[in-house]
């Protein structure tokens, strides 16, 4: 097989994580091997053009999970924008290809999002006809999510415990300059096995042997004018004969040097192995979503070749020009196509649960 470890460059390889990601008012930029035990973000000076009155409003935080059994996935998140807290519980009916949706704004004061990852950190969020709670213990590899929320769709409700299956992916990216400015995007993905329930209206499902999660810890200053797209899988994926377990990460942002300065990869069992930059393009544009759009994602060293079929979506758009407009879109769907590893391997997707993020940021 062919070595496609000379496509990675050196600063995506994973360097002892500091104590604090900000020091003088300035943040380290990079690729790390664990978790961060403090993320002062609000102690950079100038992150923004805007005045350092405002950092509070413009770091946006929150965290995550995405937990895959047979009969569907949840996505559940709890984030606070700074001017006010937001609360997303999404079922994707993998039998019925139906997403079911609940949201819910709240004040940014009852939105506590996490500070770290570890010692039985809190993520947590409760008002009228909601809850969500993580309890983070990454330093010993666990997490547990429970939650409920009520509303048009009905009710769903939640409890599972996560055990990390691989390394994690935990990244600083520099979204400016750092010679001219320290706009950091701080990024922690970790790869789990789960155990668990999930309980939606009059049916409960229970996880299996080989259910998953992937759990996204996220803290950055984005520009006014912001666009990102993103692709996971997670589960077990059969290669040679094996059946292994086997997730990745896909994402484009902003950040200012996409071969240096990403978070794309493999989770294979208790490793990990890196991807290059990807890029993103539909052949229907997911505005205008309809039964059949299809993503396709792919590098320039044919590590990644991957078609996205969307089967449904989530969506919230707010056009209020020129202030504001916002277009995010969660898809759920089928994968084809393949990753290759480091060592040329390639791990062949067909039939692959497939979910994706599109939005588009004007504030």
């Amino acid at each position: 097989m062919s070595d496609y470890s000379k496509f990675i460059a050196p600063e995506r390889r994973s360097v002892p994580t500091p104590a604090n990601m900000v020091e003088n008012g300035k943040c380290v930029f990079g690729t790390f091997d664990k978790e961060f035990e403090t993320m002062d973000l609000l102690g950079i000076d100038n992150p923004t053009s805007a005045p350092d009155l405002f950092k509070r409003l413009k770091l946006t935080v929150w965290e995550a999970t995405e937990v895959h059994f047979e009969e569907g996935v949840l996505l559940a998140a709890c984030c606070d924008m700074g001017i006010f807290g937001q609360i997303l519980n999404i079922f994707y009916d993998k039998r019925k290809k139906k997403v079911y949706s609940w949201g819910a704004k709240i004040p940014s004061k009852d939105t506590i999002v996490a500070g770290n990852l570890i010692n039985g950190s809190e993520t947590k969020a409760d008002a009228k006809n909601l809850s969500i709670h993580y309890t983070n213990d990454f330093q010993d590899g666990k997490c547990h999510l429970k939650g409920w929320q009520e509303g048009e769709a009905g009710r769903i409700e939640y409890d599972f415990s996560l055990t990390r299956l691989s390394k994690p992916c935990v990244v600083s990216i520099p979204f400016a300059d750092p010679a001219v400015r320290h706009r950091p995007l701080y990024s922690q993905k970790d790869f789990f096995r789960s155990t668990g329930w999930l309980k939606f209206n009059d049916e409960t499902f229970h996880t299996t042997e080989v259910s998953t999660a992937i759990v996204d810890d996220h803290k950055g200053y984005y520009p006014r004018k912001a666009h990102y797209d993103w692709v996971t899988t997670m589960g077990v994926n059969e290669t040679d004969g094996e059946k292994k377990w086997f997730a990745f990460n896909l994402t484009r942002n902003q950040s200012i040097d996409q071969d240096r300065y990403n978070e794309n990869l493999i989770w294979l069992e208790n490793e990990t192995s890196l991807l290059p930059p990807v890029e993103f393009t539909r052949d229907v544009p997911t505005l205008k979503f309809k039964d059949g759009a299809n993503w396709f994602i792919k590098d320039e060293h044919d590590m990644v070749n991957v078609t996205f079929h969307v089967y449904d979506i989530f969506r919230m758009v707010t056009h209020a020009k020129p202030l504001v407009n916002i277009e995010y879109f969660v898809a759920f769907g089928e994968l084809e196509g393949y990753v290759r590893d480091e060592s040329g391997k390639k791990y062949i997707l067909d039939g692959m649960l497939g979910i994706g993020e599109d939005k588009t940021m004007l504030l």
